[in-house]
């Protein structure tokens, strides 16, 4: 029961570097232009997520999962692993790569992509009412966390896929790595991480793509202070402050 379960979040991760890579290839004969094959992944992720909701399968899966890492198991890394894409997209033009966005357009993406998947995911946890596995709440379907993972990790990658793709789909391990441990704390099913991963995936490729305020040019000669920070609490989100000196 531990090797399925193992299995099957290793194929998570798997499946969605082999998506991310198809969607590469197409990026290089289509540049801007977003196709119905980029969202394969999101649908397929979100569908299998609803699809397992009250089965006995999401519930043999919580099961393994519990056993597989202990039933006291308990970290707090999964508050903060969501946010490490985040550092990525700034630190990679120290790193010498060719980020696609400046740093004002980075922040203003990494903003609004986080505030429409928050609002996607408060609005379905209020709608579909899941009870946690740990029974905390009715909040746990789909899980924030995750999905805020793989918001990040999506502008991430298509902020330097071009540049260097290794480090562009770096983001992916800690989003995976999240959405596994909030299955090792027993605080999402399966279900949950999967339609997060969805979610997320979806975010970031629309609003990657969207690239919201891209003609806006930012002067000079005035200096705009950005700062994206996590808030960390019962719900994951994040916060931003801009200061235009």
């Amino acid at each position: 029961m531990k090797i399925k379960l193992t299995t099957l979040l290793f194929s998570l991760l798997v499946f969605m570097g082999n998506a991310q890579s198809k969607d590469t290839i197409a990026a290089i004969k289509n540049q801007d232009k977003i196709s119905c094959k980029q969202f394969i992944a999101p649908v397929a992720l979100i569908t299998a997520g609803t699809l397992l909701l009250n089965k006995a399968l999401n519930d043999n899966l919580q099961s393994n999962a519990n056993n597989f890492f202990g039933r006291n198991f308990n970290t707090t890394a999964d508050n903060y692993l969501p946010f490490v894409p985040v550092a990525q997209i700034y630190l990679g033009k120290t790193f010498g790569l060719k980020p696609k966005n400046d740093f004002q357009h980075q922040t203003i993406n990494i903003a609004i992509a986080n505030a429409i998947m928050g609002t996607v995911v408060f609005a379905s946890k209020n709608i579909f009412q899941q009870e946690r596995p740990d029974q905390s709440d009715n909040l746990s379907f789909p899980s924030g966390h995750t999905a805020t993972a793989f918001t990040n990790a999506s502008l991430l990658y298509y902020e330097y896929k071009d540049s260097n793709l290794w480090y562009a789909s770096s983001g992916f391990l800690f989003a995976t790595a999240t959405g596994i441990l909030r299955i090792a704390n027993n605080k999402h099913y399966t279900s949950d991480v999967l339609a997060g991963a969805g979610i997320g995936l979806a975010t970031g490729l629309i609003v990657s793509h969207w690239n919201p305020f891209q003609p806006v040019t930012f002067r000079k000669k005035k200096k705009t202070t950005a700062f994206i920070y996590p808030q960390i609490g019962s719900q994951i989100g994040m916060g931003a402050i801009v200061q235009l000196n």
